[in-house]
C-alpha cells in the first residue's frame, strides 16, 4: 500500500471487534491519489493523501 509522500501518512492496524467481543485483525488504509505536482519548479508524480490536497500542502500540475 502506497504512503502520502507529503505528510507519510500510511496505514493503521487494529482490531475489528464484534458484539460477542471477539476480535480480528483489520487495516485502515489512507485515501492516496497519484497526481503530477510541482516541486522545485519541476513536475513530477507523487502519492499524495485527499488531506494534503485538500489542505492545499501541494501545487497540482495541470
Amino acid at each position: 500500500m502506497a504512503k502520502c509522500d507529503i505528510c507519510s501518512k500510511d496505514v493503521l492496524f487494529g482490531l475489528k471487534v464484534s458484539h460477542s467481543n471477539r476480535k480480528t485483525n483489520r487495516t485502515w488504509k489512507p485515501n492516496i491519489r497519484r497526481i503530477k505536482i510541482i516541486e522545485n519548479g519541476t513536475s513530477k508524480t507523487a502519492n499524495v493523501c485527499t488531506r494534503c490536497l485538500r489542505s492545499n500542502k501541494v501545487t497540482r500540475a495541470i
